[in-house]
């Protein structure tokens, strides 16, 4: 198939881009940059410089594929327009159409739970509360829409698991300072996991796909991982990260499993820790 790709250059994106390429997905990678192109092309894509907040244009080119998969993020205040643009665009290219769009969501979007699925009520924090409207619109649809809510990515030296552990403040001993007391749980996911479950959920998917393994990481041990560590408190992960993201890396999260096994979605790649522990290397 002929693929539209948005977030081509970016952790998941990326990941998926190539992913796509390796399963004879021809892949047209939408960009705003001349750098932006060299990278999606490096990876077998072919560059389409364009804004995806013009839905008019990204409308048509949509009605030019065969498939598209949205993974790209606005940055801050603009990722809800963005996503509203590229929905918008979508669901107007395809309608009479079996062409599938899958769309990016979030884990966080559930709150904090103990036995995470897919039908979990969501209670999401302020940083993700406005993709539920978004999410919805693409489940409701009566086309061939699909949801992937990932947890948090790692994966190739890169990611929140840097910003969050690897780079994180020291004590006077050294030891890292964690967010929160450490004692959360994490959902987490290997970018190459995650884009063997989009290629899987374009191919055979709909509705919504939570992109997480079942190994729920305490913060403390993953901190453990890399070394000595010492508790934060909120105070100090709302200092460091904002309150809005702090709010949400303190959240209590576990998954049970993802509906992706029912597509034979099986993650393979190291966990978390494990890399934490080889160094976190951009090579894993």
């Amino acid at each position: 198939m002929k693929i539209l790709l948005t977030g081509g250059t970016g952790l998941i994106g990326n990941a998926v881009l190539r992913r796509l390429r390796a399963a004879d997905h021809e892949v047209v990678a939408v960009v705003r940059s001349a750098d932006s192109a060299a990278r999606v092309a490096e990876a077998g894509a072919t560059a389409l410089e364009g804004d995806l907040l013009d839905t008019a244009w990204l409308t048509e080119r949509l009605r030019e594929v065969d498939g598209a998969i949205h993974t790209a993020a606005g940055g801050d205040a603009g990722d809800a327009a963005l996503n509203d643009s590229v929905i918008d665009a979508a669901l107007t290219a395809f309608a009479g159409t079996e062409k599938p769009f899958v769309h990016t969501g979030g884990i966080w979007t559930h709150g904090s739970g103990e036995a995470l699925t897919e039908d979990s009520p969501q209670s999401p924090p302020t940083i993700t509360s406005w993709r539920l409207a978004g999410e919805q619109r693409v489940l409701d649809a009566d086309l061939r829409t699909s949801v992937v809510r990932p947890g948090i990515v790692y994966g190739h030296g890169a990611g929140i698991p840097v910003l969050t552990l690897v780079d994180a403040p020291q004590d006077d001993s050294g030891a890292r300072v964690l967010v929160g007391d450490g004692s959360q749980h994490w959902t987490t996911v290997h970018t190459d996991d995650l884009a063997d479950l989009y290629l899987l959920v374009l191919e055979q998917g709909r509705g919504a796909y939570l992109g997480a393994t079942t190994e729920n990481p305490t913060v403390r041990s993953l901190g453990e991982a890399l070394g000595p560590v010492v508790p934060g408190s909120r105070e100090e992960a709302e200092s460091r990260f904002g309150a809005a993201f702090a709010e949400a890396l303190l959240l209590d999260q576990q998954v049970a499993g993802s509906r992706g096994s029912e597509l034979g979605w099986t993650p393979s790649r190291p966990s978390l820790g494990s890399l934490l522990a080889d160094g976190y290397r951009a090579d894993l």
